[in-house]
Parts: structure tokens; C-alpha cells; sequence
């Protein structure tokens, strides 16, 4: 089960030919929760889950279900099949995952009624499933109302555990007894903690995992804030860019295997490459092969 802290929803790293590289994502994981993540979660949107193959997905989940991190690693399914999300949930138990943050399918019109269907369906399934609901309107055009989640959380309350807000109307607002609350995006990290929030489920911690520790650290232990102007500084400037291409973008010049996205994505133009260097350079964010490209 999730607790408070911070988490990445992290990047898959792909081969050449598009398949998912398998070890390479572990180990990006792996390296987060070094770098001080209390966690990491697989297939959500910024690891191109919408774009991935199921198998690729199986084949992954088999090979962590062994992993020393294994408590640390969350699901998604990122995909708009009710079926597809059936196979993949049931491949997860079977290698005993119970926890998925789950967002309603993309493109199709949506009611109250028929996004509460679809978490109905999957829990009448997996009755013993753990769901954080993923609120992000811009992704599948559906935005949660407070009186939506307490409906869903009053009806299961052993299964809607925990929320990711990425539309950011729920962060502050959302007031339910032992429902983990975590904001999208780092700039709502330490907000969100007054309010009452547990962390934050975010993309770029992919990248500033350790800033986001210490906010994190400095919070609970009642210490001065020294970082969080800057990890909000360094948030705002890969926001200002598709986050998948500015993440791959950076990542790819000390790895560049993170050059790799499955399309429609693409790297940012080497102008925007620049611009977003430039400006993580003034914040002083970057190592060393960051600085030489």
C-alpha cells in the first residue's frame, strides 16, 4: 500500500526498435528510490504507457515481481480497454501487485455515471484491489469533482485509497478521512503538504527527486524550507514544454538510450534543447555533461 512521500511516475526507456527496454527501465527506477524517492510508478502517462504494448507491459511486471524494491513499485495500466486493463491487473495479482493508479479511458465523451462504471467494473472483478484515482482532465477529458471521488470512496472504501490530482482542483479542497491525496506536479509540493496533502506523484521527479526529498524531509521534521523555491523554479521550466520530450531531452545527454520515444512523441528541437538548458543552467540544476551540450 502507498504512504506518504514522493513518488515518480516514471520514464520507460526504450530500445532502438521501439520495444520497452526491460532492465534499463528497472534501473531507472531503481535509481530514483536511491536518489530518495520513496517510490516509483510504472505505466502512467510519462512512461509512454498509452503507446506501449501489453506484452511489453506483462514482461515487465513479471521481472520485478522478484525485485528487492518490490514494496517501492506501483502500477498503472494506461490504456482506454476495459479488457486490456482486465488482463493487465490480473497479470499484476498474479505476481502479486495490488495496488493501480487508474485514470479513465481517453477520447470518448464522459458522464459521472459512466466513469463511476468503469472503476465499478474493475473492482467487481479484483474485489481486493487498491485504486488511486488520477485526476487529470487535460490527458482524458474528464475532471473529478470533490462529490465524484467521495461517491466513489463511499461506495469502496476498501479499494479508492489515494489520488493523484493533476487538474489541481482536488488538492486543497478534497477533505476525506485516510484518503492519501498527492498532487501532480512539484510546484503544489509543499502547498499541498499544508493543506494536508501526503506528497506528490509527479514526472519531473524523474529528475529532481532529491530537491523534492528534502522538501518532503524538511516538512515532516518541522525544518526551515531551503530548496523549495528551487525545485518549483526547475519544475516551471521543463513545464514550459511537452514533459515526456523535455524529460527524454535532458535525460538523453548522459544516456542516450532516453533518445528513444515511441511516436507521436519527439525529442524537443535543439533551439528548445538549448533554451531549457540555458534556463536549468541559471538554476543551477544541471551536471557536468548537462553544461557541455
Amino acid at each position: 500500500m502507498i504512504k506518504k512521500g514522493v513518488y515518480a511516475a516514471g520514464l520507460s526507456v526504450l530500445n532502438k526498435d521501439l520495444s520497452v527496454n526491460i532492465d534499463a527501465t528497472i534501473n531507472h527506477a531503481e535509481g530514483l528510490i536511491q536518489n530518495g524517492l520513496h517510490g516509483v510508478f510504472f505505466w502512467g502517462s510519462t512512461g509512454q504507457s498509452q503507446l506501449v504494448s501489453l506484452q511489453d507491459k506483462k514482461k515487465l511486471i513479471s521481472k520485478i515481481s522478484n525485485h528487492k524494491l518490490k514494496k517501492q513499485f506501483f502500477l498503472g495500466t494506461g490504456d482506454n480497454s476495459l479488457h486490456n486493463n482486465f488482463e493487465l491487473i490480473d497479470h499484476g495479482f498474479k505476481n502479486k501487485f495490488d495496488t493501480y493508479l487508474l485514470m479513465p479511458p481517453a477520447y470518448y465523451p464522459k458522464t459521472n455515471q459512466g466513469v463511476f462504471n468503469f472503476y465499478q467494473k474493475i473492482i467487481s472483478t479484483f474485489p481486493k484491489i487498491i485504486i488511486g484515482i488520477y485526476n487529470f482532465e487535460k490527458l482524458c477529458g474528464y475532471k473529478f469533482s470533490v462529490e465524484a471521488i467521495t461517491h466513489l470512496v463511499k461506495t469502496y472504501p476498501n479499494n479508492i485509497r489515494f489520488v493523484k490530482d493533476s487538474s489541481y482542483n482536488l488538492f486543497q479542497t478534497l477533505k476525506i478521512k485516510d484518503l492519501l491525496i498527492f498532487p501532480g506536479s512539484e510546484t503544489k509540493l509543499k502547498t499541498g503538504l499544508d493543506a494536508g496533502c501526503s506528497g506528490s506523484v509527479s514526472a519531473v521527479l524523474n529528475v529532481t527527486h532529491s530537491l523534492a526529498r528534502k522538501v518532503f524531509d524538511d516538512f515532516t521534521n518541522k525544518k526551515e524550507q531551503t530548496v523549495n523555491e528551487k525545485l518549483i523554479k526547475v519544475r516551471e521550466a521543463f513545464d514550459k514544454y511537452q514533459l515526456i520530450s523535455a524529460l527524454h531531452t535532458y535525460m538523453s545527454i548522459e544516456d542516450e538510450k532516453y533518445k528513444n520515444l515511441l511516436p507521436p512523441l519527439v525529442l524537443l528541437s535543439e533551439e528548445k534543447k538549448i533554451e531549457l538548458l540555458s534556463k536549468l543552467k541559471e538554476l543551477k540544476f544541471l551536471t557536468k555533461k548537462n553544461i557541455a551540450a
